[in-house]
């Protein structure tokens, strides 16, 4: 990276601290859930307008896409942020709360936007210093499979694109701290779901039925044992029930249960057993009882893997920017992100801008309804963006 731009990417970076926090407020007041961010897009691409020296396009119907061409050749860099909400009622009480009942930004995608925003029109400033391409993608849905990143994709916006970033703003991640991860950094995130079908009657007289609840908790206790006992414990491996539904009447043995839950891991060989390996369990317990079942599994989103010479210039951008006392190697976590479907098409990193800060009384954890980020880390975030597309595109 040229050295005289430091200074003045720095200076940038601190005039747009304002808008960025102005437009993430704005965004958190508005909320969309997934597949539905149409006000959003629009919001979006109204900002993007404003700056100019970009293309902009609509690459599905609630995604936008910006590209900056600068006035040297080189590589296409793709940085991305997603916009979509949760189906959770706010519970906190600023000024800027969402105005949308049920719906509410808990997981930071509102700041992972305005950053995205600031870092643009930062450089859109920069065209005749800018080598090769920057190409800002605002993605629709990560919230929910199949997610917008594979719909991005097919659209064609990786196209031509060389490296790509990403950060998540991350709560339980002091505001100063930025994380990077090396190789894997979030799970495959499956989901199942299991029907014991056994046969109902009168809790008086057990020995009539077949007695789905008392087989549905086998099965709950002995899915675990895929984990403990069918796979390598230096392998991670997370198979979690998330939901038992059964009964409706304290004298009446239902005639099934249903069962569900997420099933998370990082190596694909693994990933591609769990299913067997649980269908032999399920099996084996229901038919030991004369009960039957159905059972299905869906694959989610492919783990996150960042790529070792990106994420090499990640590093080197926190210690430069920030100093070596802001990097923290954080270890990988077992959530999802559909950032992995742009990882197929080029290689890139992702990595956590940290956003808690209990001074401040910002303590919960994502998807909460008190859920919110220290805006001191969306500068944070913005800094990273600018320096690190420099500095890759200068490699």
């Amino acid at each position: 990276m040229q050295t005289d731009i430091t200074a003045d990417l720095n200076k940038l970076v601190e005039e747009v601290k304002a808008e960025v926090i102005q437009w993430r407020r704005h965004l958190h007041q508005h909320p969309e859930l997934s597949y539905q961010e149409e006000k959003t897009a629009r919001f979006i691409f109204e900002i993007l307008q404003s700056f100019g020296n970009m293309e902009l396009s609509r690459p599905t119907k609630t995604s936008v896409m910006a590209r900056l061409i600068g006035n040297q050749p080189g590589k296409v860099l793709a940085i991305r942020a997603d916009i979509d909400a949760l189906p959770i009622q706010e519970e906190n009480t600023f000024d800027f709360a969402s105005k949308t009942p049920g719906v509410m930004h808990a997981c930071g995608h509102d700041g992972h936007t305005a950053m995205l925003l600031g870092t643009a029109k930062i450089l859109s400033g920069l065209k005749d210093r800018i080598q090769g391409e920057v190409r800002f993608l605002f993605q629709h849905a990560e919230e929910l499979f199949p997610g917008g990143a594979e719909e991005m994709v097919q659209a064609g916006v990786m196209d031509g694109v060389d490296l790509v970033i990403g950060t998540h703003l991350w709560s339980p991640l002091e505001t100063g701290k930025i994380g990077v991860v090396y190789g894997p950094m979030m799970a495959a995130p499956d989901a199942f779901s299991i029907k014991v079908i056994g046969k109902g009657g009168h809790a008086a007289s057990p020995h009539e039925t077949i007695d789905s609840i008392a087989i549905g908790a086998q099965v709950v206790t002995n899915l675990q044992h895929i984990v403990s006992r069918n796979t390598d414990p230096l392998e991670s491996l997370v198979l979690s029930i998330t939901k038992f539904i059964a009964g409706s009447a304290f004298n009446v043995i239902p005639g099934s249960v249903e069962i569900g839950g997420t099933v998370r891991s990082f190596n694909p060989e693994l990933r591609q057993s769990v299913p067997n390996l649980m269908e032999r369990v399920i099996k084996g317990i229901t038919e030991a009882h004369g009960a039957s079942y159905e059972f299905t599994y869906q694959n989610g989103y492919r783990p996150v893997f960042n790529d070792e010479e990106v994420t090499r210039v990640i590093e080197e951008t926190v210690r430069e920017v920030f100093g070596d006392d802001a990097l923290d190697r954080t270890k990988p976590n077992m959530g999802g992100e559909d950032f992995s479907a742009f990882q197929q098409k080029a290689p890139g990193t992702f990595f956590f801008t940290g956003a808690g800060n209990p001074k401040k009384g910002i303590i919960y954890p994502h998807h909460h309804p008190r859920f919110t980020i220290d805006e001191d880390a969306l500068q944070n975030g913005v800094k990273m963006f600018v320096h690190a597309a420099f500095k890759l595109l200068a490699k």
